[in-house]
């Protein structure tokens, strides 16, 4: 059994800051790509921005300068930082992990947290 845990999520008026985190637990080997994935009301979900085990990362173009994820492999947690948050960051934001587990590579994914921006 496996569980992302994601905490973090509130809200927030425009150009404040909020950090998310995500916590794995339960059986599995390794940790591969951690990444934060956002759906705002009507839209589809979208990758947000996402950290290899090695620590290279990807980012949304709408996010970029904005957000910083990070990764603690020792506590199998995945941050990101969101600094100047705008009305469109409104969303619930879902941690993914693509995990190595005894089938083979597999994705997983977290209940969602509320981030919600006021202009």
């Amino acid at each position: 059994q496996v569980q992302l845990v994601e905490s973090g999520g509130d809200l927030v008026q425009a150009g404040g800051s909020l950090r998310l985190s995500c916590t794995a637990s339960g059986s599995f080997f390794v940790i591969n790509v951690m990444g934060w994935y956002r759906q705002a009301p009507g839209k589809q979900r979208e990758l947000v921005a996402d950290i290899t085990s090695g620590g290279s990362t990807k980012y949304a173009d709408s996010v970029k300068g904005r957000f910083t994820i990070s990764r603690d492999n020792a506590k199998n947690t995945v941050y990101l930082q969101m600094n100047s948050l705008k009305p469109e960051d409104t969303g619930v934001y879902y941690c993914n992990a693509d995990l190595t587990v005894i089938f083979g590579r597999r994705p997983y994914w977290g209940q969602g947290t509320q981030v919600t921006v006021s202009s």
